[in-house]
């Protein structure tokens, strides 16, 4: 781990979506991630040894793959985004601990060894994780284990000192979030938490589940709220990875996924589509729980909605001229 000290002007700056990630070694991110824990008294709480916390970080670091997004940048990102919600919509006076630690801990896990080909394609070339999972969710399944058998170790178990209870508690709740961030279960997901936002109720087990697994998948593909400094190299990185699967598949001769095909797809289409048809569904249903989050998460989306917009139409007229 880094000896970074953590300074009060960084501390203030992690609980917002504005916070830059590409300023930061790894080593510096894994000690940022400690601080999340520690200021958010899940240390206190849960009764953490720092030297456990810190073998845990290295663990779930050492178990991200080098990967041109699912890496463990965008683990950090996903965890820093998880964190500044907590925070700008007062979630930690909402929910308890327990609550707080699954969110943080299912947001640090939720990508733990991806190969950069995602459900479709583990479905479609029938790979071990499809096999072993039956074609359900076998990607997210992955990542649940994968974070298990990290915590099943003696000097990585952050759980080591919770009753029998508790951990059932928070090993349920983990596997909810985490299988919540496949996409093929967005609308779904989406629908419930729409159905019951009206009403919602802090002290309805139901409602608060639905919400974790809403802030999870918020975090988890909310870089469009970032400054747009920080926000496009992850676009980037990202097609990189859609194209490096569409080319797998058409040189395996397995059906192509439309969206990741370099030939048909442009950065800014690809971000208008994406903004218009799932981000801002869930952002404006979220804000109207935490209309606080309209200028820090909405406002910005919306910039990044007209932005790319614009690229797509000057696209457009040079196709046509």
């Amino acid at each position: 781990m880094s000896s970074l000290q953590v300074s009060e002007d960084v501390r203030e700056h992690l609980k917002t979506p504005m916070f830059d990630n590409w300023q930061w070694e790894e080593a510096e991110m894994l000690v940022l991630i400690q601080t999340m824990f520690e200021d958010l008294d899940l240390v206190s709480e849960f009764q953490m040894e720092t030297r456990v916390l810190q073998n845990f970080l290295l663990e779930v670091h050492a178990h991200y793959n080098h990967i041109s997004f699912h890496n463990f940048h965008h683990c950090f990102c996903v965890t820093q985004m998880m964190y500044g919600l907590m925070w700008l919509t007062e979630l930690r006076t909402k929910l308890s601990r327990t609550d707080l630690l699954i969110m943080l801990t299912s947001a640090l896990c939720h990508d733990l060894d991806h190969p950069g080909y995602n459900n479709v394609y583990q479905i479609n070339a029938q790979t071990d994780l499809a096999l072993r999972y039956n074609d359900i969710s076998p990607l997210e399944n992955h990542h649940c284990a994968v974070a298990f058998s990290i915590i099943s170790k003696p000097d990585c178990n952050i759980l080591k000192n919770v009753t029998s209870e508790q951990y059932k508690l928070i090993r349920a709740g983990m596997i909810k979030c985490i299988l919540a961030t496949d996409m093929a279960r967005h609308n779904e997901i989406l629908n419930k938490f729409r159905a019951i936002q009206p009403t919602f109720d802090f002290n309805n087990k139901e409602h608060k589940e639905v919400l974790m697994k809403i802030m999870v998948k918020v975090s988890d593909i909310s870089n469009e709220a970032r400054p747009m400094s920080v926000a496009e190299p992850w676009l980037d990185r990202l097609l990189q990875e859609f194209f490096n699967q569409s080319d797998l598949e058409k040189r395996r001769g397995l059906p192509v996924t439309p969206f990741m095909d370099r030939d048909k797809v442009s950065k800014p289409s690809s971000q208008t589509n994406f903004i218009r048809f799932v981000l801002l569904p869930l952002f404006l249903e979220l804000i109207k729980l935490f209309p606080s989050l309209q200028q820090h998460i909405l406002e910005p989306v919306r910039r990044a909605l007209e932005y790319y917009g614009e690229l797509e139409k000057k696209d457009l007229q040079d196709v046509q001229t």
